[in-house]
């Protein structure tokens, strides 16, 4: 065998042998390139899905927050409503007159009077407007006597030192009672749904 041929042959292998590695190459490099459009598809599908979930939150937030502000916005104009009924009740309280305050008045009397022992110098404090009212009242009660302006809606604020107490029983204070008692019932007639 000559040396050409040895070198002939061993060129074709070579070149065999480049081929082969190019082929082997361009093979892995698709591989390469397939896997990597795979993963660009993936990464691009999660990112979508991840969006997609980050807007439904969001809007989820959004709805969420307008509800609540919706609700706090109609509890307020309830707040409002009720307070301007409760202001109409007193209203309507301090601009009673005649038989009817004069009812009131008594009964308050003698509902504080229970709290007070026979013989007690008993102070009785009302409105300045009901002064003529409540001394004409307590001219029934021994030992009782008009001691003073209370600032108040009506009633009478009553105290005596002998046994230590004292009985708000002013309109202000009843209508804190009865509307504290009451204000679910009020709240829901005024709101019925």
């Amino acid at each position: 065998m000559s040396l050409d041929t040895v070198v002939k042959d061993i060129r074709e292998e070579a070149n065999a042998r480049a081929e082969d590695i190019r082929a082997e190459g361009e093979a892995r490099a698709e591989e390469i390139e397939s896997a990597a459009e795979e993963d660009a598809e993936e990464i691009l599908e999660s990112a979508e899905q991840e969006v997609e979930r980050e807007i439904e939150q969001l809007r989820e937030q959004r709805l969420s927050s307008a509800k609540l502000e919706a609700k706090q916005k109609r509890l307020e104009a309830r707040r409002n409503v009720l307070e301007d009924v409760h202001e109409q009740v007193e209203s309507e309280l301090e601009a009673l007159e005649g038989e009817t305050r004069e009812e009131l008045t008594r009964d308050l009397i003698d509902a504080a009077s229970a709290e007070f022992d026979e013989g007690d110098d008993v102070s009785v404090y009302g409105r300045g407007d009901d002064a003529d009212l409540i001394e004409s009242i307590l001219e029934e009660y021994d030992g009782y006597e008009y001691d003073g302006e209370y600032d108040c809606l009506g009633g009478v604020v009553v105290e005596s030192e002998q046994s230590r107490v004292r009985v708000n029983n002013t309109f202000d204070s009843v209508l804190e009672d009865v509307w504290e008692d009451n204000l679910q019932g009020i709240s829901n007639r005024l709101f019925e749904q």
